[in-house]
């Protein structure tokens, strides 16, 4: 698939250049991506070139992974993040993220993944995008939350970061969240019926 572009109030969903890898790079080198993502720690240039001229082109050809860059097309046309789709299983993706630590706390990132899982979802198609993070990101899961994805659980050992297994939070969003259809038929789980009251002695 050739790489599209999405548009919203703030920003531009684009794929990334290699223009692209000193922001990237320069990004990177935050704590907290380090910490709490699963990229290179610690964060070479070479990381940055091999991610933005490697990964992503490659990911967009195989249609195996579609990563965008978000430009802030309010203020001065920077890099801000970084959101992306990874293929799992038939119609099923997995979301994934980082934001510029100076661009956090204005909105940025939701309106990010809106815009991304909408188009994941009728476009794609998707039937099911998930969203996974080390437990004791509130930061991710905040921006997740708000999207609309619905927490499922806790996935013991479920992120390898760095050579270590670490419990992660689960979340998920269907298209039926947004008002969308579903490619595949949708059956959600029946709750148990209810029990009779017991008799009265």
């Amino acid at each position: 698939m050739e790489p599209i572009t999405l548009t919203t109030a703030r920003l531009t969903l684009r794929a990334l250049t290699p223009a692209d890898v000193d922001a990237v790079y320069r990004a990177c080198q935050d704590g907290a991506i380090q910490r709490w993502t699963t990229v290179p720690s610690p964060y070479r240039r070479a990381d940055a070139e091999y991610f933005v001229n490697r990964i992503c082109p490659e990911g967009w050809q195989r249609e195996t992974e579609f990563t965008f860059g978000a430009v802030d097309t309010v203020g001065h046309g920077a890099l801000v993040a970084a959101i992306g789709l990874s293929m799992r299983t038939t119609r099923t993706a997995e979301l994934g993220f980082w934001s510029a630590a100076e661009y956090r706390g204005r909105g940025l990132m939701t309106e990010a993944v809106a815009a991304v899982t909408r188009w994941g979802f009728t476009q794609i198609p998707l039937d099911r995008i998930v969203w996974r993070a080390e437990v004791g990101n509130t930061a991710s899961r905040a921006t997740a939350l708000r999207a609309g994805f619905v927490l499922e659980g806790t996935e013991r050992a479920g992120i390898l970061n760095n050579g270590v297994r670490r419990d992660c939070w689960v979340a998920a969003l269907l298209p039926t969240d947004l008002g969308l259809p579903s490619t595949d038929a949708y059956v959600p789980a029946r709750p148990p019926a209810a029990r009779p009251a017991p008799a009265a002695e």
